[in-house]
């Protein structure tokens, strides 16, 4: 995008801005972008090295997942890769009310507190303003040595997903804080990043959150440092996933899944209400080609969303506009694996590109070939 950005203000002001020099922002009111860059390290697991610190006993809940069986006929079925490489069992306990009862559940009624409640728990209120019963608090101190033995391992993120922490999060605030201090550099917490009930909802988001936030902020460090003094006093936007914007300061991982793909949309909806037909008559499908992904959506007269996606075998609960993406771009390599022919997930990317630039690449074809 930068070096668009250079084309467009040689092309206005008719001086001459040198290739990797800092670009001049004072004729920059303000920046409005879109980035496949979280769709890309998703399909290709290229984004932060990430450890899960999850309840006790619940160590493989993002590997079990919802046990969805989507290609139940395939011969071969594999489970997509896990975003974690490290787990982080965290003894904590956290319970609800036994019975159904409002009086019960809101903590009015003393005399059935000690029937609905396991002994030995301290009953106090969540955000909600119902009774949870907390039995045993995290010890903090040997978890802060197990997290710093992760941290010496090089894992620099982590997503924390404990027990209904969507009503009671101090125990999660608590893990975040242990985490923070031990070293990692990026924590997401599940009842932050999506307040809801749902354990493994909750935690996939959360998980993708954690594995791409620090990848994006990588990225858009490095293109705030191609122009002077940073962007400092010019107005960044980043296309989110839902269609909306957002300040680049604010720009996070699960939100950015679909931030490429939903300005695409965004802008050919434009187009329906061309040639004097009404804005939204005519019915419009996108295919949004790149160098590693293909994205296909519709509009028909208003923005389509969906709550909850799967994308790249990662499942996010989070507002996006409804574009299904596959791992098939320009720039997708074309391989045999075990006896089979196969098109990506990997990419030969824009250096040395596919075979037919001619820039190196002399053993690894690529969709771009196949023409």
């Amino acid at each position: 995008p930068r070096e668009g950005i250079r084309r467009v203000l040689e092309a206005v002001t008719g001086v001459p801005h040198p290739r990797g020099a800092p670009l001049d922002t004072s004729r920059i009111a303000s920046i409005r972008m879109g980035t496949t860059v979280a769709t890309n390290a998703l399909l290709e697991r290229k984004g932060e090295r990430m450890a899960l610190l999850v309840s006790e006993g619940f160590g493989d809940l993002l590997h079990i997942g919802n046990q969805s069986r989507p290609a139940i006929f395939d011969l071969q079925i594999r489970c997509p890769d896990t975003l974690y490489e490290e787990v982080v069992e965290v003894a904590h306990e956290v319970v609800l009310p036994l019975g159904e009862e409002p009086s019960a559940r809101n903590g009015r009624d003393a005399g059935r507190n000690a029937q609905l409640y396991p002994p030995g728990g301290e009953v106090v209120r969540g955000i909600t303003g119902e009774a949870v019963c907390v039995r045993r608090p995290p010890d903090i101190a040997a978890l802060t040595q197990q997290l710093k033995a992760v941290v010496a391992r090089g894992v620099t993120s982590a997503a924390v997903v404990l027990k209904h922490a969507a009503l009671y999060p101090d125990h999660e605030l608590a893990v975040g804080e242990a985490a923070r201090a031990a070293g990692f550099t990026h924590v997401s917490l599940s009842h932050a990043v999506m307040p809801m009930v749902k354990m493994v909802a909750r935690g996939f988001t959360a998980a993708a959150d954690a594995y791409l936030t620090p990848h994006i902020m990588r990225y858009l460090t490095t293109f705030q440092s191609g122009f002077d003094e940073g962007l400092k006093h010019v107005q960044v936007l980043f296309m989110q996933s839902d269609g909306g914007l957002c300040p680049a300061g604010a720009f996070s991982g699960h939100k950015a899944v679909l931030s490429g793909p939903a300005g695409g949309v965004v802008g050919y909806a434009l187009t329906t209400g061309w040639e004097g037909h009404t804005p939204g008559s005519l019915q419009v499908i996108g295919f949004d080609m790149g160098g590693t992904s293909t994205d296909v959506s519709r509009y028909a007269g208003s923005y389509e969303h969906v709550f909850e996606t799967t994308t790249a075998g990662v499942t996010i609960q989070a507002p996006q506009l409804d574009v299904n993406t596959v791992a098939a771009g320009g720039g997708s390599r074309l391989l045999f694996r075990d006896g089979l022919f196969v098109v990506g997930p990997e990419s030969v990317g824009a250096q040395p590109g596919p075979v037919c630039y001619r820039k190196g690449n002399t053993d690894m074809p690529a969709i771009t070939d196949a023409n």
